[in-house]
């Protein structure tokens, strides 16, 4: 697995060989944009009720294990 510093090594050399300016203005644009992860998301009351439903669902142990979940959905998808 490729560590953090070689892909940024890698991604520089590879952006110094673009010659093509739209190209890395629309790079740079993606780059910006991504980079913002410290917006705040406001969610709506529909998600803040599904997220307390959920925590709802642990604190009663109403929970399901992956496995489970898988073999439900099998189950259900070849029902079809």
């Amino acid at each position: 697995m490729a560590t953090v510093e070689k892909i940024r090594s890698e991604l520089i050399d590879k952006i110094l060989s673009i010659k093509n300016k739209d190209f890395l203005l629309a790079l740079d644009s993606l780059i910006s944009s991504s980079s913002s992860n410290n917006d705040i998301v406001k969610l709506t009351d529909e998600q803040i009720e599904m997220l307390e439903m959920s925590e709802a669902d642990i604190a009663n142990g109403r929970l399901i294990s992956q496995e489970a979940m898988d073999k439900r959905n099998l189950e259900w998808l070849n029902a079809l």
